[in-house]
This record gives C-alpha cells, structure tokens and sequence, in this order.
C-alpha cells in the first residue's frame, strides 16, 4: 500500500511504524473474514481493512470525522486479523497510533468524556476500585439486572504458600483481578509451589498500563510502564528484598496483561533511559501456560483421573492472537487425562476485550451471546479461560461455572499426597 504521511507524523518513530505497516498490506482482505464486529455489522469500514484505510486516511492528514472515530471504537483490537494476515500486518500497533491521532482531533461527548475518564482513573487504581467494587457486591441484591451482570461475586484468595525455593519467580498482581478474581494469583502460587517453584509479588507493581494505552491516553500508560519497570528491576538483578540470584520470569496470569509487558521492549524503545531495561523485562515476561507447560509430565501424572467432567475451554484473543500462544493449555490439560473442548469459533473474540464491553455493550452481548451459545454446545460442566476480562464477561451470560485454568489445576491437586 503506498502511503503519503502528513507533515504532523511523518519522520516521527510512530509515523516510522505506521508507514512500514501500511505498506505491508496488500488489500488481499483475508482479515475481513474473520472480524467478529465486521460478522456482526457487515460494514467493510467495521473490518481491519476498511479500518485500515481509514487510519491511512488521517495520517495522510485527510479531515477526522464522528464517522472515523465510531469505525475505530468499535474494534476490539483482538488481533484476530493478525493471526489470518498472510503479510504480517501489525494491525494492533497500527489501531493504537491511528486513535491517538483521531482522539485529539474529535472531541467526544461530554458524558462519553466523563465514562472514559472514569475508567482510566478508577480501574487502574486498586484503592480505588476494590472499595467501588465491594460496594456494588452488598448492593447486588438491589441492583439492575445489567448492573448485577458486570459484578463478580464475592470470592475468596484462599492460602498463599510461604515456603522458600531456590527457584523463584515474580508475578503481577494487576489492577482489577485482585478485586475481581483473588483466587487466581493464589491458586497459580499453590500450584508452582507443589512443583518447587516460589512466587512472589512486587508490592508496588500496578497496572500493566494497557487500560490506558487502549484508551488513548499513551502516555500515562508508558508512566504505569515504567513504574512497573522500576518495582521489578530490584528482582531482576538480585532477587529483591530477599536477596540471592535475580527472578528467572515475570509470570503473567491474566493474558491481557502479558501481552503488554511483552511489548514493554517495544513501546519503550525511544526512551533511552528505559529501553534497555524494558527490552529485559518483556524478556523475562511470561505466560502461565509457558511456564506450567515445564512441568507437564509432573502434573500429568498427578492430575489424571481427578478431573471428571467436561471442561471448555475458551481461549482469550490476547493469548491466542496477542501473544501468538495456541495449544499450551489445552496440551496441559489434556495430557492430564481431562476432558477438554474447544468451541466452535473458539477463535473468535468473546467481547469483553479490556474495557470494551462497557463502552460498547451491545456488540460486546452480542458476541458473549454467541460465544457462549457455542461454549455450552460442548456439554461441558465447567468453562475455564486465561484471561480474567473474559471470565466475568462470559460469567455473566450464564449458569455454568467460569474460571481460570489454574483454580481447575488447583483444585486438582488440593488432595494429592503422593511422591
């Protein structure tokens, strides 16, 4: 694709990036295919291709419209297009400059000023959101049957393994899932801790900054970045607090937020004070399934014949599209002796995508809809994910059980004794 860049970014790291990747698309329109929002709507401007175009069209400093916006919010950036794009079109990268430029050319509504604001100063902030969230959970009862929808039951973290081992890795504690999900960090410690592997958590390490980044407000999110960055550095190097040798990972237990701190490297790379540790810490960043993937035959052989009903699986777009990881969890658990399926579709984007399904809630019900429609034609008994924003998505449209991979593994393991 040819491209003319305007004056305001040519010449410019991100104009840079977006030329070279406008320039490796051939129109072939492989990618439409398979859009979830382009299934939904039949509107070429709703597919990565038309959008596409459309980016071309402001950074060649064409006029921004209402109607050039609307094309781009509804993405779900779930990377699905990357994954069927023979040309290797980063397509996330190029979403990401293309509404930064458009967020400052349109200015939005004022209530949709305000919803936005809201989410990029409370969710990020635990202090912030675990209070809020408490609250709606007593209120439940009196709430809206919607409003009942987006609130996760109370749950409980359960016990977090003190034991020392030689073997250490971090994990981040994020912003939401805490609140959301305690049980999930908790659960992946107990296990790696079966397994001789200790897990620890970098107490001032926050949000992996991809809320805001998504919400057009990069550059706080490079500040969330960087923070993180600083945090984990001690651990890096020498183990932190405690000393010995650095961390061997940064695990991530929530897809969505692995698949940011993989691009760490990336999206700090013009920073010269924090390329080079950035560029480390993604690096060292990893996703549960790559490091429990290590021990498949150890829990392989405690694990078979304790799982005994159906589980679906529904694999996040972060993990599959995002970071590119297919088959691990389902290897995992399959050579475990479980019952695993995968949906048809399985993918397809389930909608929640960040904070997506709370600023476009009908196309984000109608694709948790279908999803789960396709999820319990598995006949399973339990759906389990990688991904928090997809279990209380998908939790709230049904009666069956969603969970993390991990809380099944944990369970699994609870009351094995053996060598």
């Amino acid at each position: 694709m040819q491209t003319n860049l305007a004056d305001f970014i040519k010449n410019t790291p991100e104009g840079d990036e977006a030329e070279a990747i406008l320039r490796a698309c051939v129109h072939c329109g492989f990618c439409t295919a398979t859009c979830p929002t382009y299934q939904l709507l039949g509107d070429e401007l709703d597919g990565p291709r038309g959008r596409i175009y459309l980016i071309k069209q402001v950074l060649e400093g064409a006029p921004v419209t209402v109607r050039t916006q609307t094309h781009l919010d509804r993405c779900l950036t779930c990377r699905n297009c990357e994954t069927t794009c023979p040309s290797g079109v980063q397509y996330g990268r190029l979403a990401d400059i293309g509404r930064k430029v458009v967020e400052q050319r349109v200015e939005r509504p004022l209530l949709e000023r305000l919803k936005r604001k809201v989410l990029k100063e409370a969710l990020p902030r635990p202090w912030i959101f675990t209070p809020a969230l408490r609250a709606g959970q007593l209120l439940r009862p009196l709430l809206s049957k919607p409003l009942q929808d987006k609130i996760p039951r109370l749950q409980s973290a359960g016990r977090w393994p003190a034991t020392p081992h030689a073997r250490r890795m971090l994990v981040l504690a994020g912003c939401a899932q805490p609140a959301m999900a305690p049980n999930i960090n908790a659960a992946a410690a107990r296990v790696l801790d079966a397994l001789g592997v200790q897990l620890l958590v970098a107490p001032r390490a926050g949000c992996c900054g991809a809320l805001r980044y998504h919400l057009n407000d990069q550059d706080a999110a490079l500040d969330d970045m960087r923070r993180n960055i600083d945090v984990w550095w001690p651990y890096v190097e020498a183990g932190g607090a405690g000393g010995g040798a650095g961390v061997e990972a940064i695990v991530m237990t929530a897809s969505g937020c692995g698949v940011t701190v993989k691009e760490y490297g990336h999206l700090l790379a013009h920073d010269s004070a924090y390329a080079a540790k950035a560029a480390r810490i993604s690096a060292l960043t990893r996703d549960l399934s790559e490091v429990m993937g290590e021990f498949e035959a150890p829990l392989a052989r405690r694990l078979r014949g304790r799982v005994g009903e159906r589980i679906a699986y529904h694999p996040p777009c972060t993990l599959q599209h995002g970071q590119q990881i297919r088959g691990k969890v389902e290897g995992l658990l399959r050579a475990a002796g479980v019952d695993l399926q995968l949906c048809a579709d399985s993918h397809l984007c389930c909608g929640s995508a960040g904070s997506y399904s709370l600023l476009q809630p009908e196309l984000a019900l109608q694709l948790r809809d279908r999803k789960l429609l396709n999820l319990e034609a598995t006949g399973a008994k339990l759906i389990v994910s990688a991904n928090v924003g997809c279990q209380a998505h998908l939790q709230s449209g049904t009666q069956v059980t969603v969970q993390h991979w991990i809380e099944l593994v944990d369970r699994a393991l609870a009351d094995w004794n053996g060598p």
